[in-house]
């Protein structure tokens, strides 16, 4: 764990170093914000308020997806480099690179969420539910995030640059974005999509976060109201569960696989 510790400071040394990384990670999240909140809550009219506030979650969500292919990126870019060569040369336990790499992309996505819900509370956004409820639900996304880190950096060790880890993520996370309660309610979709949306987990950590948030209801109606009427799947009746469910699993499956690719990599 101290290697792995060893592994993260070096990489948020390196974000120190190069702020313009910190920088861009972190004005994309405030774009999409504004962007969101204001050129799509123009669509609710009279609710536009009502809209930002619904949104934000999705936001978060879609943001902490699309920040783990860090992970990929910058795994990648250290093997292309030959940084993961000279790991090789030190007393160091190899899934320390690993653990290091995905440990520093989570303290990210947390000065994300921070500078995201600064920006929120601007724009209207409110927590109107508990400090607890407010901090399971924050809990929950960078758990969430930190299980797609583990995705990305399979993709990130098989790939040959760090450009290829970006468009082969866009193409997978894109579409689990859109197609899920982020943005719009998922009842308003046809049939086949709502029923993806409904067993997708970032529709479950969208929902889960609504619902310790307390802004389910922000659509308009009051909260249970609402509750009732999205609750079409098992997956969102029990959005914590299964979200909670989908992490362990995907952990289970992709850290041994990553530490695996990764010894394979180092050996060559």
């Amino acid at each position: 764990m101290s290697d792995a510790l060893t592994v993260m400071r070096r990489n948020l040394i390196k974000i120190k170093r190069v702020p313009d990384l910190l920088v861009f990670s972190t004005m994309q999240p405030i774009m999409f914000v504004l962007l969101f909140g204001y050129v799509f809550g123009s669509l609710a009219g009279p609710n536009a308020g009502g809209y930002r506030e619904f949104m934000m979650a999705g936001i978060f969500a879609q943001t902490i997806v699309f920040g783990a292919t860090i992970t990929g990126a910058g795994l990648a870019d250290d093997m292309q480099k030959g940084v993961i060569d000279r790991f090789r040369t030190l007393p160091m336990h190899p899934s320390s690179v690993l653990v290091g790499r995905t440990l520093s992309d989570v303290v990210n996505n947390v000065i994300v969420l921070v500078v995201m819900s600064l920006t929120g509370l601007v724009i209207g956004w409110r927590i109107r539910g508990s400090v607890l409820d407010a901090l399971i639900a924050y809990a929950l996304m960078l758990l969430f995030s930190y299980a797609i880190s583990w995705i990305m950096a399979c993709i990130g060790l098989k790939v040959k640059a760090p450009e290829i880890v970006n468009n082969a993520a866009f193409m997978v996370i894109f579409p689990l974005t859109f197609i899920a309660n982020t943005f719009v309610p998922a009842e308003n979709m046809p049939s086949a999509l709502k029923w993806f949306a409904g067993w997708n987990p970032v529709s479950t950590i969208t929902h889960a976060a609504r619902e310790r948030f307390r802004n389910l209801g922000a659509m308009g109606g009051d909260s249970a109201a609402m509750r009732e009427k999205i609750e079409y799947t098992w997956a969102l009746q029990h959005a914590e569960i299964y979200t909670l469910a989908w992490v362990l699993v995907v952990l289970a499956i992709f850290v041994p696989l990553a530490t695996r690719i990764y010894a394979r990599a180092v050996a060559k």
